[in-house]
């Protein structure tokens, strides 16, 4: 008996409409469905509609604080 499921291509959902994409080497736009799928996605990322979650930046201020009072608390040598 052969496993059938190994011989198709895998599918996945593209990550802007959703709709169903085959992930070959045939597929430029991978995950993507389009290069329109592609570029909205890229968009979003540009106008930080995406962002990956994770603690705020310091600015420059927060960092310069931060130095100063770790010379200030560093011990005298």
């Amino acid at each position: 008996m052969s496993d059938t499921s190994t011989n198709r291509p895998l599918e996945v959902a593209c990550p802007q409409c959703r709709s169903k994409v085959v992930w070959t080497e045939a597929n430029p736009y991978r995950p993507f469905c389009s290069k329109r799928c592609r570029l909205l996605d890229l968009g979003a990322w540009a106008e930080e509609s995406h962002r990956i979650a994770g603690e705020p930046a310091m600015d420059e201020a927060d960092l310069d604080a931060m130095l100063a009072r770790a010379d200030r608390d560093a011990p005298e040598s």
